[in-house]
């Protein structure tokens, strides 16, 4: 509210009429918040908190913690509603002597000396020094959360936002990845893992490039198997992930600029997405692209039954149509990594090619066999892909292309 919100409800709609949750430009503009409102809303919060200790009697926060018996709970416990609830163990004060503290009185020690990202932050010097790049193997386990996040931060020390030219650092890692296996990862890291990762990989990813692919010895079929767990790119922004195997639920949710390659999907993909392009190579779960209002998905339906899956309230399913002469060209195309920068502007167009590359760079960075299969035969599988479109997103691309049109 101190921001500008003004409750309306309307967040999965885009039709935000102060300009917070959308991406319409004109009602973006509309936007009035300014730190300095939140901030005064934080001083009358302390001013009112100063009020309720004065007619406490206490000076100190440290005071109130864990001092249960003058909570004002009476009104709340005699309403009807609580009637059958017993409260005594919520309220409960321990009875311990003063020298056992009951409130926060020493740091927690996070070990943040013995984390993997040490190690990446040494190996990785040259690079972040002059920018020479730099390459190595390490083992990894689930004990190492997070892993590319302090290394990223080095970067963004050093080359902000911007970061360094693609693969200037490449780490393969080898073994089971913990929770938000690169999360954050700045533009020009690259994070090779051979093995499986778990929920919350490439968290806010920020222009890294991402790769999981189950290790050549493990058995599995990785089409028919979970290679990283949930919530998968939450909060994304840009940088591009390579997935050999299928991700758990709500992959996706949040992105608003990643690129990503997985061969098939839990419930509830894509929600929330507001840009970024996703392919997905392989089936889904139930209500795909809940709230998405914004970027694009290629979803492989060859069961044919997808649009029983999909969440229409927001997107409609596109067909991706190319001609003879566009897949003729693309069947020539057999080796190299193509470039993606050209084929990211607006996604209104181009699906056809932008699909057989964001395929072609996931064969070569994973060696994925669906992928290779489906570059193979290009033409017979095209058909069988659907483009997942917001609709609000489409006629702002088309809105803003008529704007530069103009100011040409």
């Amino acid at each position: 509210i101190a921001a500008g919100c003004i409750m309306m409800r309307k967040c999965h709609l885009n039709t935000c009429p102060v300009g917070v949750a959308t991406q319409d430009p004109v009602l973006r503009a509309k936007f009035k918040g300014k730190p300095e409102h939140v901030i005064n809303y934080f001083f009358f919060v302390a001013e009112e908190v100063r009020e309720i200790m004065a007619a406490l009697g206490v000076s100190k926060l440290d005071e109130l913690i864990g001092e249960t018996e003058i909570l004002d709970k009476d009104r709340a416990i005699e309403h009807w509603k609580a009637r059958g609830l017993d409260f005594g163990r919520l309220f409960h004060k321990p009875h311990v002597p003063k020298s056992v503290a009951t409130r926060h009185v020493e740091r927690q020690d996070h070990g943040l000396e013995k984390v993997l990202d040490n190690t990446l932050i040494k190996l990785a010097q040259p690079a972040l020094a002059s920018k020479t790049p730099v390459k190595a193997e390490l083992a990894i386990s689930n004990v190492n959360r997070s892993t590319g996040a302090m290394l990223s931060g080095q970067v963004a020390l050093a080359y902000g936002h911007a970061g360094l030219p693609e693969d200037t650092m490449w780490f393969t890692l080898k073994g089971t990845a913990g929770q938000a296996f690169g999360a954050w990862v700045a533009r020009g890291v690259t994070l090779d893992l051979v093995g499986e990762a778990n929920d919350y990989v490439g968290k806010g990813l920020s222009g890294g490039k991402l790769i999981v692919r189950p290790n050549a010895l493990s058995g599995i079929v990785p089409e028919d198997s979970i290679i990283v767990g949930n919530t998968v790119l939450y909060g994304a922004i840009t940088g591009e992930c390579y997935f050999r195997g299928i991700a758990g639920e709500r992959f996706a949710v949040r992105n608003s600029g990643a690129s990503a390659v997985v061969e098939g999907t839990g419930d509830h993909g894509c929600e929330y997405m507001t840009g970024g392009t996703v392919v997905v190579l392989g089936g889904t779960g139930r209500n795909f692209a809940a709230g998405m209002s914004g970027g694009i998905a290629y979803v492989l339906d060859e069961a044919g039954d997808f649009d029983k899956r999909l969440n229409r309230e927001m997107v409609a399913l596109e067909p991706i149509e190319a001609d003879t002469k566009l897949l003729d060209r693309l069947a020539a195309v057999s080796e190299g990594v193509p470039a993606l920068d050209q084929l990211m502007g607006d996604l209104r167009f181009d699906d056809a090619e932008r699909l057989h590359a964001l395929i072609a760079r996931h064969a070569h960075y994973t060696n994925s066999a669906k992928a290779q299969a489906i570059l193979a035969n290009f033409a017979a599988y095209l058909p069988k892909f659907h483009k997942v479109m917001p609709t609000e997103y489409k006629r702002a691309l088309a809105d803003l292309a008529k704007v530069k049109v103009a100011a040409e």
